[in-house]
C-alpha cells in the first residue's frame, strides 16, 4: 500500500490536494487488482443502533486495513485520532496514515497504527 502511494506521489509530485492523490491511488489500486473501497462510510454501532456520523475513510483495503490520506505540512494528533477511530469502529487490525506533503513518503510520510485485533492475525 505504501508502494501505491509512492508511485502516485512520484508521478504527480508534491503540493496537490488530498483529493487528487486519493483519486489517483484508487486507480492504482484498481490497476493492481487490490480489493479496495474508497470513501467508505464508517458505521457506528451504538447499543445496537446504527448511527450515521458521516465518517468516511479514504480507503478500506481488502477488508483489513484502513488508509487515511493527508497533504499537510504537519501531521497533527487529530489526524492520528481520526485513523484510530476508523480502525476501532471497523474492527480491523491496522491503519496507515499517509502524508503526501513530504519529501519521502517511505521515510517520513507514513505512520502505521495497530490495535488489539492485530495480535489475532496469523503470522505469515
Amino acid at each position: 500500500m505504501i508502494g501505491v502511494a509512492i508511485e502516485v506521489r512520484k508521478y504527480l509530485g508534491p503540493g496537490l490536494l488530498e483529493s487528487v492523490y486519493q483519486s489517483c491511488m484508487y486507480e492504482e489500486f484498481r490497476l493492481m487488482e487490490i480489493p479496495t473501497k474508497s470513501q467508505m462510510v464508517v458505521p457506528i454501532d451504538y447499543k445496537g443502533l446504527m448511527i450515521d456520523a458521516l465518517l468516511k475513510c479514504d480507503f478500506f483495503v481488502d477488508e483489513l486495513i484502513v488508509i487515511e490520506l493527508k497533504s499537510v505540512n504537519i501531521i497533527l494528533p487529530v489526524h492520528e485520532a481520526q485513523l484510530i477511530t476508523y480502525i476501532k469502529l471497523l474492527s480491523v487490525p491496522k491503519g496507515i496514515l499517509i502524508n503526501f506533503n513530504v519529501t519521502n513518503i517511505f521515510k517520513e510520510g507514513q505512520k502505521t497504527f495497530v490495535n488489539e485485533y492485530f495480535r489475532d492475525l496469523p503470522e505469515s
